[in-house]
């Protein structure tokens, strides 16, 4: 499965908090092909099918494609000085 890094997690609650209308969501990320890599998106709730990763209060929701490409890999996220964020990918 999936894992976040501690710095991963802090970014992706920051994100989630900058969205108002969405108390207790999280990050999605679909896998929208090879040529195009993910998606991420934030959104209330989980869909249907997807899993769901929770690390120190982070949500992160991956769809099934995504979810079987990233089951071996760590998620870490850089932040600059302006608040943007910058996520990758590491093998476990």
């Amino acid at each position: 499965m999936l894992t976040l890094t501690p710095t991963a997690a802090e970014a992706v609650k920051t994100i989630v908090a900058r969205v108002p209308q969405i108390d207790d969501g999280g990050v999605r990320i679909r896998d929208t092909g090879a040529e195009t890599g993910f998606e991420l998106s934030v959104t209330p709730a989980p869909e249907s099918e997807d899993t769901v990763v929770v690390t120190e209060g982070a949500r992160v929701f991956l769809d099934a494609t995504a979810a079987a490409a990233l089951d071996d890999r760590v998620l870490d996220a850089e932040v600059g000085d302006d608040g943007s964020v910058r996520f990758a990918l590491s093998a476990a």
